[in-house]
C-alpha cells in the first residue's frame, strides 16, 4: 500500500512535453507567449492573428507573412454543408461546447487521409482556426434562432467573426475587447483540455479529432464554465449592498466556493484578470445589467482579497471575462462563454499538437498503481 504515495494525483507535478509556446511565473503573476509578456502584447494592441502566427511559427509575422497567414485562416471560414446541417439538427438548448464537439467530430470523419507533415501542418492548423470561427458563429446563431452565416474575409479575424455572429458591425471598442479576449485565452501551458488533445494526437490521430478531445475536456465545469459560474454568482448576489451578507452566508459559513477566485498555478493576481477588468469597466456602459453586475463583482473582489489574499488566492481570468462578453451582447446561456474560450484556445491546442507530434512523437501512455486483490482462483458461475 506504500506504493499509493507514488502516484501523481491530477498529474499536477508531471511534465509531459517540452514547449516553446507559453511560460507562467505563478508567484510573480507573469504570463509569456513565446517570450513576449501578455501585458506587452496587449499594450501594443497586437492583432490576434499576429499571436496565432507566433504560436504556429515561433516568431511575430512581417506584413507579408501576416497577409499570407490570414489567407490560410480565411480558407477555413466556409463550413461544409454537412457541418451546418449537424449543428442545425441539434436542439437549440444544447450546450454550445458540445455543439462545437459535434461539428469537429463530423469534420474528423472526413479527415480519413490525414497525415502529420511538417510541410503542411501549420497551414492545416490555420485552416482549423478558421473552421472554429465559423463553427462558433453558427453555434451561437442556432442557439439564438438565427439563420446560418459563415464569416467572410475582411482582413480581421475578430471583425469577420463578430459580423457573422451578430449580423452587424460592433463598435471599435467592442472589437478591441474581443481581440484582447481571444489573445488572453490563447494558451496556458497544458491544462486538462490541452492534455486531452495531446493524448489523442499522440496516437497520430488527426488534428480535428485532437480538437474534439480537447473540447470534451473543456466542457467539464472544473475546466471551462468558470466565466458563466462567476456571472451566475454576481446575479445571485443581485446588488453590491448584498455582498457582505451573501459572502458570510454562502462562503464563510456555507462552504461554497468563491467562483472566479484562485488558480492552480497563480499565487498572485492573474495578469489576464487585470486586463479583463479594464475592459469590463469600459464596456459596461453598453448594458445596464452588466453595469450592475460589475459593481457587485468589484465589491465582492475587494472582500475576497481581504479574506483570501494572505493565502495567495486572488481573482483569475474568468472573474471579469463574462462581464465583458455580456457587455458585448453574448447572453449567459448554453455555455456560450466557454465556447468563446474554445475559439481562443484553438490556437494553443493546434500549436501544442504540432509541437508534440513534430518534435516528441511519443504515445502518451501512463501507468496505474494496482491496489486491488491479489491472485484469486476463478469459480465457475454454476458453483457460485
Amino acid at each position: 500500500m506504500e506504493d499509493i504515495k507514488t502516484i501523481d494525483k491530477g498529474l499536477e507535478n508531471a511534465e509531459i512535453e517540452w514547449t516553446k509556446l507559453t511560460t507562467i511565473d505563478g508567484e510573480k503573476g507573469i504570463l509569456m507567449y513565446g517570450g513576449y509578456s501578455i501585458d506587452d502584447i496587449i499594450a501594443h494592441k497586437a492583432s490576434v492573428e499576429e499571436i496565432q502566427y507566433l504560436f504556429l511559427y515561433g516568431e511575430l509575422p512581417t506584413q507579408n507573412q501576416l497577409q499570407a497567414f490570414r489567407h490560410d485562416v480565411e480558407a477555413g471560414y466556409k463550413l461544409p454543408d454537412y457541418v451546418i446541417d449537424i449543428i442545425r439538427k441539434l436542439p437549440r438548448e444544447s450546450d454550445a461546447v458540445a455543439m462545437q464537439m459535434a461539428a469537429f467530430a463530423s469534420m474528423a470523419a472526413a479527415e480519413v487521409s490525414f497525415k502529420w507533415n511538417k510541410e503542411t501542418d501549420k497551414v492545416v492548423a490555420a485552416n482549423v482556426i478558421g473552421r472554429m470561427s465559423a463553427v462558433t458563429a453558427n453555434v451561437y446563431r442556432h442557439i439564438m434562432g438565427l439563420p446560418p452565416a459563415n464569416p467572410k474575409p475582411s482582413g480581421s479575424f475578430v471583425e469577420s467573426f463578430l459580423k457573422a455572429t451578430f449580423g452587424k458591425e460592433l463598435s471599435r471598442e467592442e472589437i478591441d475587447a474581443m481581440n484582447s479576449a481571444l489573445i488572453l485565452y490563447t494558451d496556458h501551458e497544458v491544462p486538462a483540455s490541452t492534455t486531452a488533445g495531446l493524448v489523442a494526437v499522440s496516437t497520430l490521430s488527426d488534428m480535428y479529432s485532437g480538437v474534439t478531445a480537447a473540447l470534451a475536456a473543456l466542457k467539464g465545469p472544473l475546466h471551462g464554465g468558470a466565466a458563466e459560474a462567476s456571472i451566475a454568482q454576481f446575479k445571485e448576489i443581485g446588488d453590491e449592498k448584498n455582498v457582505r451578507n451573501w459572502f458570510d452566508k454562502n462562503i464563510t459559513t456555507g462552504n461554497k466556493r468563491l467562483m472566479g477566485f484562485g488558480h492552480r498555478v497563480y499565487k498572485t493576481y492573474d495578469p489576464r484578470a487585470r486586463i479583463f477588468k479594464k475592459y469590463a469597466e469600459s464596456l459596461v456602459k453598453n448594458s445596464r445589467e452588466a453595469e450592475k453586475l460589475f459593481k457587485v463583482a468589484t465589491a465582492l473582489e475587494e472582500l475576497g482579497i481581504e479574506k483570501y489574499g494572505a493565502k495567495k488566492i486572488f481573482p483569475n481570468t474568468d472573474y471579469f471575462s463574462g462581464i465583458v462578453y455580456l457587455s458585448m451582447g453574448f447572453p449567459l446561456q448554453n455555455n456560450i462563454y466557454t465556447a468563446l474560450f474554445a475559439l481562443s484556445r484553438i490556437t494553443g491546442w493546434t500549436a501544442h499538437f504540432i509541437e508534440y507530434d513534430e518534435e516528441e512523437e511519443r504515445l502518451i501512455r501512463p501507468r496505474a498503481v494496482y491496489v486491488g486483490k491479489g491472485l484469486r482462483d476463478f469459480t465457475p458461475i454454476t458453483a457460485r
